[in-house]
Formats: C-alpha cells, sequence, structure tokens
C-alpha cells in the first residue's frame, strides 16, 4: 500500500476536486504511477494499493470518495470485491478499469454498483471525464439530499433580514465582517429571533455559498439517535441498521452545517462533537474509518450557555471552542420600531402564497402589536400575520384574549402588565385554542415543543 498525501492550498489546479480522496487499486505498478501521477495534484490525497485485500485492509481505518478499481487482481476480483463493498454499505463512487472486457462483463460491472467503466489503455482525459463525472454525480446527490430536507421544514424560512433599527443594522454590519471568516459562529438569542436567518445569511455571503447549508434541530432529534444523524453508521452498528448511512456532516461537506438548538445535545454528544471541530474529522458510529471534513459550523441556541455550562448541561470546552464568535440577537420588544416594516414584508409574502388579498393595518391597530412585547419575537409576529390574513381582519384577540381596547387606543386595565404574566396568559391561550396540542401550539408561538413543555412544567410545579 502506497500513499500520495497532497496539501491543500492556492498550489492546486483549478481543474480538480480539492476535498476528494481517492483509492487507487491496480496490480501494474506502471497504471498505478500514471494515475497518481495524473490525480495527485488535483485531489486531497491520493492512495493506491495492488490487491482488493489491500484495498479492504485500508478501508477499514480511512475514509475514501472514489475508488479507481482494475477487475483482473490477483486473489480477489475487482467485481466480486465491488460487490461485497456495496453489500457493506460503501456509498462511494467506483470507476471499474481493465484491459479485456466485453458486454457481458460490462454489464456485470454495472449491476454490481460500478459508477463508470473504461477500457484500457485511456489517456489522461478520459480518466479526467470519468472522475468529474463521479464527483458531480456525488455532489447531485447530496444537494437533493439537502433539498429534501429543506422541502420539508416548516414554512416561515428564508425570510430576509427586514428592519432599519439600530439593532438590525449592527447586525447586517457583523455578518459582512464574520462571513468571509472560515471560524465557527455562535449565534444565541431567544426563540424566533431570526437565528437560522443570520446563520443562512452568514452562509450565503461566505466563500462557501455555492456548497450546501444543511441544518439540523437538535432539539428534534431523539437523543438515541443524533449520533448516527450527524455522524452516520456503518452497516451493523446497532439494531437495525441493516446498511450504512451518511450523516448531516457528510451531506454539508464543502458548505455550513448549521446544528440550532445545541444546548440540547446530550453531554456525551458534545464531547463527540468537540473532537470532530477540534480534528476535522469525524468517525461514523460502528466504523473505525475517519472521515476528513471540509465545512464550517455555526451552532444556535436559546439559552445562556454560559448559564448551561455552570449547571453542567454544557461542556466548558466546547462552549469556548464554539465561542470563536459570538453573536446575540436582539428579541423584537428590543427594536419595536420595525414591527411596520415587518407586517408589510410578512402580507407581501404570505399573501400569494395563501390566496387571499393582503390587510390593510390601522394605525390603531399598529399600536396594539408595538404594545405587545412579543415573546415569540419575529416568528410569532409572522404567526399571527397569517393567522389573520386567513381569517380576513388583524387576529389582535390572538394577542390579548378577552381584552377590548379602550377608548383612547390603550389596552383596558385587565390585561395584565406583568411581562412574564402576559406571556403565560398567552401561551396557555394559544393551547386552549388548540386543544391542548403542544406540538401546534409550539408551531404557532414559534418556539420548539421541548422549550414549551419546560414553561408549562415550570408553571405546575409553582
Amino acid at each position: 500500500m502506497e500513499t500520495s498525501l497532497l496539501p491543500s492550498g492556492p498550489e492546486k489546479t483549478l481543474e480538480g476536486w480539492p476535498d476528494w480522496s481517492i483509492l487507487i487499486v491496480d496490480d501494474e505498478q506502471g497504471m498505478l504511477n500514471f494515475l497518481v501521477k495524473t490525480l495527485a495534484p488535483r485531489c486531497h490525497f491520493v492512495m493506491s494499493a495492488t490487491s482488493a485485500e489491500d484495498g479492504a485492509q485500508w478501508l477499514r481505518g480511512h475514509h475514501v470518495d472514489l475508488i479507481i478499481l482494475d477487475i483482473s487482481l490477483p486473489g480477489k476480483s475487482g467485481v466480486v470485491w465491488l460487490k461485497e463493498l456495496r453489500e457493506q454499505g460503501f456509498t462511494g463512487e467506483v470507476i471499474l478499469i481493465t484491459a479485456f472486457a466485453d458486454l457481458d462483463t460490462a454489464i456485470e460491472a454495472l449491476r454490481a454498483g460500478a459508477s463508470d467503466f473504461i477500457l484500457k489503455p485511456f489517456r489522461v482525459p478520459q480518466i479526467l471525464n470519468a472522475v468529474k463525472h463521479c464527483y458531480e454525480r456525488s455532489r447531485l446527490r447530496r444537494e437533493n439530499f439537502v433539498l429534501r430536507r429543506a422541502v420539508a421544514q416548516p414554512p416561515g424560512r428564508g425570510t430576509a433580514l427586514v428592519g432599519q433599527s439600530p439593532d438590525l443594522h449592527n447586525l447586517r454590519a457583523s455578518i459582512a465582517r464574520v462571513a468571509p471568516v472560515n471560524s465557527t459562529v455562535l449565534l444565541q438569542g431567544e426563540s424566533g429571533t431570526g437565528k437560522e436567518l443570520v446563520a443562512r445569511e452568514l452562509h450565503a455571503q461566505s466563500s462557501r455559498a455555492s456548497g450546501p447549508f444543511v441544518p439540523v434541530n437538535c432539539a428534534a432529534v431523539s437523543p438515541e439517535l443524533i449520533e448516527s444523524e450527524l455522524f452516520g453508521h456503518a452497516k451493523g452498528a446497532f439494531t437495525g441498521a441493516t446498511r450504512a448511512r451518511d450523516g448531516l456532516f457528510h451531506y454539508a461537506q464543502g458548505g455550513t452545517l448549521f446544528l440550532d438548538e445545541i444546548a440540547e445535545l446530550p453531554l456525551p454528544i458534545q464531547a463527540t462533537l468537540l473532537r470532530a471541530i477540534e480534528d476535522l474529522k469525524i468517525r461514523p458510529v460502528g466504523s473505525e474509518q475517519l472521515v476528513p471534513l471540509n465545512l464550517r459550523i455555526i451552532a444556535a441556541t436559546n439559552r445562556q450557555l454560559s448559564a448551561e455550562v455552570e449547571a453542567g448541561r454544557f461542556r466548558k470546552d466546547l462552549f469556548f471552542r464554539l465561542q470563536v464568535v459570538d453573536l446575540n440577537l436582539a428579541p423584537l420588544r428590543a427594536h419595536k420600531q420595525d414591527i411596520p416594516e415587518l407586517v408589510a414584508h410578512f402580507m407581501a409574502q404570505l399573501a400569494p402564497s395563501l390566496g387571499v388579498e393582503p390587510l390593510t393595518i390601522t394605525a390603531q391597530e399598529m399600536d396594539f402589536l408595538a404594545q405587545y412585547d412579543w415573546p415569540g419575537n419575529v416568528r410569532e409576529l409572522r404567526n399571527l400575520i397569517e393567522r389573520s390574513l386567513i381569517l380576513g381582519a388583524l387576529n389582535v384577540s390572538a394577542l390579548y384574549p378577552g381584552v377590548k381596547p379602550a377608548a383612547d387606543n390603550r389596552l383596558a386595565p385587565a390585561l395584565p402588565t406583568d411581562l412574564h404574566a402576559m406571556e403565560k396568559l398567552h401561551i396557555l391561550t394559544v393551547l386552549d385554542s388548540v386543544q391542548g396540542d403542544k406540538t401546534r401550539a409550539a408551531h404557532l408561538l414559534g418556539e420548539s415543543r421541548r422549550t414549551l413543555e419546560r414553561r408549562v412544567a415550570e408553571w405546575n410545579s409553582v
């Protein structure tokens, strides 16, 4: 087994695949030398082996994206080993090469799971085109996965950074400074303040904008599955793992991985994440392979992580590693001057998709919106506009249940003036309107179900 390692850097050719690792398996030393010389300047690193057995030994501890495999090998043939690789869950690309082939051999190779089939002797452009097609196929497969996840996300994402308040101007300036660098970013702010929106802006303004943006809500995945969801798993890693599966780190390669609600990660997974960030490598569950990473991590939480560290619920070393750049997002009540512009934006965004006419908001109704303290922040405002468009009138009663406006356009004194009491009243009213369905209520309030359950539990314990 020989290895050709090459540092990534500006000296790499533009026509290449700097994130890819390639394994070449051929018993002809001349062919190995030719392929290594051709591919090494264009890839992250290239490895070579002279038999399927040597290649299998290497794969037990290392990750590769592409295997260039000769069919005629001493010992196990290339086609037989390819079948074994696919049965074991290898999902990478495979190019089969041979000097002796007929139609039956080509059909057998494709049935075994080959991505391409090339006859020897071949020239440099032929092998480069084959590798290029494999790279594009792999990229499209990752993009399709990311797009399917994006389609499955709840509505209301992708809102522009709307507002002219000092808070919004400062946030835009911070994004412009932070986006070009590759450092880890920690976003802290209440639920509904737009942390994923800011993460997407950081990605869009970065050098990784052409790569994937992969969001994952750590609170929405069970603790038993989160490790496999993030890092992937090998076949047989646990009961029910009938095939290997790539994790979200794999699909975020070349782009950005957004870890929302990171405070919800179990402590053992926090340790694994810290190692991944430090080493820029991950190890799928049940595998001996180390997979190199090329991505940026942006984390977000609606809790104060420093308090979580003090309480022993979050690792101090991971907190400091994530806090390379720390952006705090202001709640909507701190920049209420942006409410009119946000209302107009949501109205223009939602009315066409709902097939209804935009509403005309009176000055009195806008005053009511400004008086409210928005515990669910911008997301709650968006949900209010959506409900109002469906009902055909601004749904002020959803904010102030049972309270009617006074003659001077201020709210009647019966409304609680304490912020926490108002928030509790609002949340309980929303829960009552959906017959206690916490999942539906959490969506309407613009926060996670786990956060809602924690608040209700705190009230019940008093």
